[in-house]
């Protein structure tokens, strides 16, 4: 490999990129499966990602954006604590949004240091969700929370390996701090494994590097910067504006507004938050590695798909956050919410001022996250910790596409997987009743928004609900280009001879044994709905993904008597006349 100074080979710069990027998917592959709890094991909520020696993200090719895109500021936090004192064999762990780079307090970071010749080349790491790490409610989602110290227990970067042998005490210290200590034990030795393969497989590129790996990671992120900067270069000058709202601040109904201007002056970009309102008494607080991650998350989704995903990226876009607003809260404000809730509304905000530099690129609203957590004790007496999110939500649409029918949410981009029922069932006391795409609830467009999941399930034992209803009962997508929102979310609980009830948005709710039901928030839809093919709309109805009904009423097409063909000259003349309303109305 040759290569030197300003003048690195091209091909040697992609081929390290994919290594490491390749390295970072095998961490996430030894992570699904040797990790314990289904959150890892089967809906891989956990990232794995890799930074150089002074904490740039190098990869990130495996896992959730809103965990990596921040990922940097956890492994610099750790290099401020312990600079120099950090020795081969070492591993750490880490998790405070405030002194330790986190996005929340249940997501752990575990980073270890790689040495090639005794020198430090590299960090590999992982962050992972973890069941339960105490605080006011089990899960770890205490929607009751009005101070970080009642979220659970808070790590700044500590020591857990040293030079190759785990510090038993600390290690007592985090299992003795979950509910769930049986399955924190098979996670963190999961995190460990998978960071000492990729410590593995990055010294072993390391070494056939030699003296020129410096250069070579450096050549990554100086090529991810120009990359962004001809694609901000290629958007119009100017400044617009985009905002998202919270109704309610956990105990209140009240509109909390993100609201961000975009400004794009040759090839730099400001992200400027000011006028956010200020934090909240509740959880959704954003951290500010929580909302770099969403900010990038929002630009990575709405720029070129073949934008390098390393930090290097990101050098030509500021982000300006007012201290003591929602994106940059002062302690102790709670934020275990905010990788959700207010990650969603930071992506709506950014795109909504992007979508006007470059309307054929936008992007219409995702439902907003509907799903509780789920916490007692199993037949067994064990406790138990299970998240609903087969109750996913429907995604908003872009230009030449519906938006996924079933997500994990916006914030993983489609990387967070909806678990299997049937292993559910076995793992938890529950049956589960349906699961099935909803009808008419994706926003009507040329490209219909996702209809979001109609679910249902039986819970046998009595549990506590922590409620995260953000997407209930009101709008929370938006509909592009003449597109529409799509219809709300809605959940009813029915206890054991007890009659049906609604639940808040937000709240920590004991029951018994119970069925839940749940119909989740649909995505907004893009483009006019007049404009879409009639015979995806002929396929929807026979999906029942769209009604009859709403066939006619929202995209002007027309079924036959059959109700399985399409009556074109109806269809054409009902087009006409809805088209005509729309433009006078």
């Amino acid at each position: 490999m040759t290569g030197s100074g300003a003048e690195l080979d091209p091909v040697t710069l992609t081929l390290v990129q994919n290594r490491l990027d390749h390295i970072s998917l095998q961490m996430g592959w030894v992570m699904t499966r040797t990790a314990r709890s289904p959150i890892f094991s089967q809906a891989h909520d956990f990232s794995c990602f890799i930074t150089d020696p002074a904490g740039y993200i190098l990869s990130q090719a495996d896992g959730l954006p809103i965990h990596t895109g921040g990922g940097g500021f956890a492994v610099r936090a750790l290099l401020d604590s312990f600079s120099d004192d950090i020795g081969e064999g070492d591993a750490f762990v880490l998790n405070d949004p405030y002194v330790a780079g986190g996005n929340h307090l249940p997501d752990w970071v575990i980073s270890r240091p790689v040495f090639a010749d005794g020198e430090l080349v590299a960090f590999c790491s992982n962050r992972g969700h973890q069941s339960d790490i105490g605080g006011g409610a089990a899960g770890s989602y205490n929607s009751a929370a009005t101070e970080i110290f009642q979220e659970g227990l808070r790590l700044p970067p500590v020591r857990l390996v040293e030079r190759g042998k785990t510090r038993e005490d600390v290690w007592r210290l985090l299992l003795l701090n979950s509910r769930t200590p049986n399955l924190m034990d098979g996670d963190l030795r999961a995190m460990l494994g998978s960071t000492r393969i990729g410590m593995e497989r990055l010294a072993e590129l390391a070494l056939e590097l030699g003296g020129e790996t410096k250069a070579y990671f450096g050549g990554i992120l100086d090529i991810g910067e120009r990359r962004m900067r001809v694609e901000i270069a290629a958007l119009p000058d100017g400044v617009y504006h985009g905002s998202d709202l919270t109704d309610n601040d956990c105990f209140e109904a009240r509109d909390y507004v993100i609201r961000v201007a975009v400004t794009v002056s040759g090839d730099h970009m400001t992200v400027d938050f000011t006028g956010t309102d200020d934090q909240m008494k509740g959880f959704k607080n954003s951290s500010i590695a929580n909302t770099y991650s969403a900010v990038y998350t929002a630009l990575a989704s709405f720029l070129s798909p073949d934008l390098p995903g390393n930090e290097g990226t990101f050098r030509p876009v500021e982000i300006i956050m007012p201290e003591g607003s929602l994106v940059n809260p002062r302690p102790p404000a709670p934020m275990t919410m905010n990788t959700i809730i207010v990650a969603t509304e930071i992506i709506h905000s950014v795109w909504q001022a992007l979508g006007q530099f470059d309307p054929a690129r936008s992007c219409a609203g995702w439902g907003k996250n509907s799903v509780p957590t789920m916490s007692g004790r199993d037949d067994r007496d064990m406790p138990f910790v299970m998240y609903h999110w087969a109750g996913a939500i429907g995604a908003g649409a872009v230009d030449g596409r519906d938006g996924f029918n079933a997500n994990g949410g916006l914030i993983s981009l489609g990387a967070l997987y909806l678990p299997d029922l049937e292993l559910y069932e076995q793992a938890y006391p529950v049956r589960f009743i349906r699961q099935q795409f909803r009808i008419d609830a994706g926003g009507p467009g040329q490209y219909r928004g996702g209809t979001g999941i109609d679910y249902a399930v039986e819970v046998d034992n009595p549990a506590i609900l922590s409620l995260r209803g953000e997407g209930l009962y009101n709008e929370s997508s938006y509909g592009v280009g003449g597109g529409f929102a799509g219809q709300a979310g809605h959940m009813q609980i029915t206890e054991q001879g007890g009659a049906a009830i609604e639940p808040e948005k937000y709240g920590i709710l004991p029951v018994g044994p119970m069925t839940l039901e749940l119909k989740a928030a649909g995505g907004g839809g893009w483009g006019d709905p007049l404009r879409r093919d009639p015979y995806l709309v002929l396929r929807d109805v026979r999906d029942e993904m769209v009604s009859r009904r709403a066939a006619e009423e929202q995209y002007g097409v027309v079924m036959d008597e059959s109700g399985r063909d399409i009556d074109m000259a109806a269809t054409g003349r009902l087009r006409s006349r809805l088209s005509g309303e729309r433009n006078r109305g």
